[in-house]
């Protein structure tokens, strides 16, 4: 009989990431926290592995339950040096939080569970094993289960791992009259089964789920497939929605979405009981060629084969050294290995060192109110989108950039290539929607004379395509305007500085999404003389918000302080 408590395991592992006896990053860090804040609040509306009482009259408690029937499965990849699975410290913590919390009704707390976890980390096991209980043994009366993928044979892997740890365990087959077919694996008298999914969407309306898998959300180029799922779930009485993915490149999209949410949540900035999630990688001050950064982005790093050998560690080694030869490499290691997102192509910005060393989640544009700024508005097309760049200088030669970005509402369309990436933003508050078809340039108007009333802008810029009607009105109301033109001679040197910011943390940001997506999309024209000047590789990359940030660096260089003009609205 198996002894161990894993609630136990789990707390255990929890309170040595917080005490920093298990080195890991802050995400990781906040997760762990977040659980043991939880099981010392007091009046709190979910219970913690509480004993309960299933359909056939048994006691048993959650946390037991599907870590108990996850030890019973076998491994079906790889020699180790046990028959069945052994959960580790890091795979109880997070499997108990999500099964063992449950609501006054004796539900489950968590709806939605996102793991980020590299390569390598039993990402496909744990999915086909969660798969299984929630199809089989969640006392669930014809559970549904799908697993989900951009493609039918990446939504297959981790059912084919299913259906094998099936074939090869009669006990499981016995105990809940499991058949695996060619293509589910069911319980006949339950009307219960698991199936993987094609990614036609129109064949997924009006499914009745109470579990799906979701694996690398990060490929998802639409949102679609993550809609359906988690609208299908409505009419169950506990669902689970389990993400478990890999960082990617694209920082935007459904993925970037569901971990910007994450990290809002852990971070203390938004409120959801209902999520679970935990991001493993590594934080900017890391050194991401050292081993010990390795080991805080890869839990199961530490966990030998039945040889005896550290497999992992050694796979990650291995690819550290073709890292090391080219950028190509270099980009791959840092996201698949350390979930690190650099942003895809040839990018012109250090997109490591955006995300890593100049992000400041806390950063708020109130707690600037009344100070001086530079502004720069990027108006490109009616529509598409325009951009509202703010930089606030900082007492220790830092400085810090808000953005705001409109769009008009009819041009969010399906046919639009960014269309779940602008709806995205939108929902969050990032970009703003104005009515019909082209941008109001009213909404823009009054936002700025606001911005004119709570800081004092030192340069209100603008380029003047597209600009002569709003500028015009401006300057009616008392702002002096100064046309920034696009030439290679005002934007190479600052393009250049804006980089050098970048890669040594000077620019900070609070994690504005729309303006990382892009600097990210942001390649250089150069000349002979090496002068750079801001290009997109493809029409449906926008580069407006860097554009305007480069113009208000470019400004900001050119203006010694004691001559900066101040604006003032009359």
């Amino acid at each position: 009989m198996n002894e161990r408590n894993y609630a136990a395991e789990a707390r255990r592992y929890a309170s040595q990431v917080v005490s920093g006896k298990i080195p890991a990053c802050q995400w990781v860090r906040f997760a762990c926290q977040r659980q043991l804040d939880d099981l010392r609040r007091k009046n709190f509306p979910y219970r913690f592995n509480p004993e309960l009482t299933d359909h056939e009259g048994k006691q048993y408690r959650p946390v037991e339950r599907i870590c108990r029937f996850i030890e019973l499965l076998p491994h079906v990849e790889g020699r180790w040096s046990t028959k069945t699975i052994r959960l580790e410290p890091w795979q109880c913590f997070f499997l108990t939080t999500i099964f063992g919390w449950i609501d006054e009704k004796g539900f489950r707390r968590f709806r939605k569970a996102l793991i980020v976890i590299p390569r390598k980390n039993t990402k496909t096991t744990i999915a086909a094993t969660v798969a299984l209980f929630l199809f089989a043994a969640d006392g669930e009366p014809g559970a549904r289960v799908y697993s989900a993928a951009t493609t039918r044979d990446q939504a297959k892997l981790s059912w084919l791992t299913a259906k094998t740890m099936v074939q090869r365990t009669p006990a499981l087959r016995e105990c809940y009259g499991i058949e695996a077919l060619a293509h589910s694996i069911a319980i006949e008298h339950e009307a219960a089964f698991f199936q993987p999914l094609s990614r036609d969407v129109d064949t997924l309306e009006g499914l009745n789920i109470h579990g799906a898998i979701i694996d690398e959300l990060h490929a998802h180029k639409t949102r679609d497939v993550f809609d359906v799922l988690d609208e299908g779930t409505g009419a169950r009485s506990q669902p689970l929605m389990f993400i478990i993915s890999t960082e990617g490149d694209n920082p935007a999209g459904v993925f970037a979405e569901q971990v910007n949410y994450l990290q809002a949540i852990l971070g203390g900035q938004h409120e959801d009981e209902t999520y679970f999630g935990i991001f493993y990688g590594i934080d900017k001050e890391d050194e991401w060629t050292h081993p010990d950064s390795w080991r805080k982005a890869n839990p199961h790093i530490g966990v030998i084969d039945a040889r005896g050998r550290a497999v992992l560690f050694e796979d990650i080694r291995t690819r550290f050294r073709q890292a090391q030869k080219n950028a190509q490499s270099q980009s791959s290691f840092l996201t698949k290995r350390l979930n690190v997102r650099v942003g895809a192509g040839q990018a012109y910005f250090n997109m490591l060192a955006w995300n890593l060393k100049c992000k400041i989640p806390e950063l708020k544009i109130e707690d600037f109110y009344g100070r001086p700024c530079f502004m720069h508005m990027d108006l490109a097309s009616k529509r598409d989108i325009a951009a509202k760049v703010m930089l606030f200088e900082e007492s220790d030669g830092s400085y810090a950039v808000f953005g705001k970005y409109y769009l008009p509402e009819n041009a969010i369309e399906q046919g639009n290539p960014n269309y779940d990436i602008y709806r995205g933003w939108a929902n969050q508050g990032w970009l703003t929607l104005t009515p019909g078809e082209v941008t109001d340039y009213e909404f823009i108007e009054r936002d700025v004379l606001e911005d004119l009333r709570n800081f004092q802008v030192r340069g209100l810029l603008y380029d003047p395509y597209q600009a002569t009607y709003l500028v015009t009105r401006l300057q009616a109301a008392g702002a002096k305007a100064i046309d920034y033109q696009m030439t290679v001679a005002k934007f190479s040197d600052p393009m250049k500085q804006v980089d050098a910011d970048i890669i040594s943390g000077k620019l900070k940001h609070g994690g504005d999404p729309v303006l990382g997506w892009m600097l990210g999309n942001v390649v250089a024209r150069r000349d002979a003389k090496d002068n750079v000047f801001p290009r997109k590789a493809r029409e449906e990359n926008k580069i407006d918000g860097a554009v305007s940030l480069i113009a208000a660096r470019g400004w900001m260089l050119a203006q010694p302080v004691e001559i900066r003009p101040q604006i003032a609205v009359f």
